[in-house]
């Protein structure tokens, strides 16, 4: 018998996070999850970049900070960069302003674009490339308070003032088996200003689970490393970061993935496609483990 919890990743930035009453889940991939997704209330501004030879056409988030930024200088934006000048073509960003849980199907199932960067490998609703990083999910703390917490074993834990954690994430999995998410829900709503999640879109920036703890209003956040890496490392408060171990233990003895593997995605069908990024990723590769060191991204070996 299968005792992993499919805790989904990072839908909120491509691929998978759990999002709330009103937008159910349907399936789940090996690590990311495939989602029956509810109109979203925003009206929704879209580029239209037509399909040219030569030209690799991203589909992407303006809303999506740091991974994909309108600038285009969001990491991944500067990898998928890497990757196109690798297979020889030009990068055309296809850019909304919606949440990047909408890409695969507003965008690429729609063919106003051909390539969604980020997702997780093994999400179902598209097909993925070889993945080009693995990182995971990591605990964010003061460094003068000294916690130094390695894992969701430790005791200290139920006893800590405030944990901001995404909604749908591990951590919120985590704290649910801990018997602490419950109490966090005021606080954890109140970072997102009372939104509620029936049948629109909310969750905790980034950037704000970091300021959190720089502020002291939460004694410790837990978010996907790549996720916070630039705002830790912008920060003036020195922070401790510590990968979680991928051995946390949820209800009913189930295991909760921490760690996940990182890969671009095309649509079903795209066979040729995904194969020409698969040799380009590998050519690209010391660009983007570069790319992943200026962003302070912690990368673990594969299979960890």
């Amino acid at each position: 018998m299968n005792n992993e919890v499919k805790s989904p990743r990072r839908l909120f930035r491509g691929a998978g996070a759990l999002l709330g009453a009103g937008l159910a889940a349907v399936a789940v991939g090996s690590a990311g999850a495939q989602t029956k997704i509810a109109p979203q209330a925003a009206e929704a501004t879209t580029t239209k970049v037509s399909a040219e030879p030569g030209v690799l056409r991203v589909c992407a988030s303006s809303a999506n900070a740091p991974f994909s930024t309108s600038d285009e200088q969001g990491f991944e934006d500067k990898i998928v960069k890497a990757v196109a000048k690798a297979m020889s073509r030009k990068t055309a960003f296809v850019f909304t302003n919606r949440p990047a849980i909408y890409l695969v199907r507003d965008l690429l199932n729609e063919k106003a674009c051909d390539v969604v960067a980020g997702l997780d490998a093994g999400d179902e609703r598209v097909l993925t490339t070889q993945p080009y990083y693995r990182s995971g999910y990591a605990f964010i703390s003061r460094r003068d308070k000294k916690l130094d917490i390695k894992s969701w074993s430790d005791p200290r834990i139920p006893q800590l003032n405030n944990i901001a954690v995404e909604f749908g994430s591990p951590g919120e999995t985590m704290l649910k088996s801990l018997g602490k998410f419950e109490g966090e829900l005021n606080y954890l709503y109140s970072l997102v200003g009372y939104k509620s999640r029936r049948n629109q879109y909310v969750q905790v920036a980034p950037d704000k689970l970091v300021q959190e703890v720089v502020d002291g209003n939460a004694d410790l956040a837990v978010a996907f490393q790549p996720e916070v890496a630039r705002y830790v490392k912008s920060s003036s408060t020195p922070l401790t970061v510590t990968i979680i171990p991928n051995d946390s233990v949820g209800s009913g003895g189930k295991s909760v993935p921490e760690h996940f593997d990182t890969a671009m995605g095309v649509r079903i069908g795209d066979d040729r496609l995904r194969e020409e990024l698969n040799v380009a990723i590998a050519k690209a590769q010391p660009e983007i483990k570069k790319i992943l060191a200026e962003e302070a991204v912690i990368t673990l070996k594969a299979g960890s």
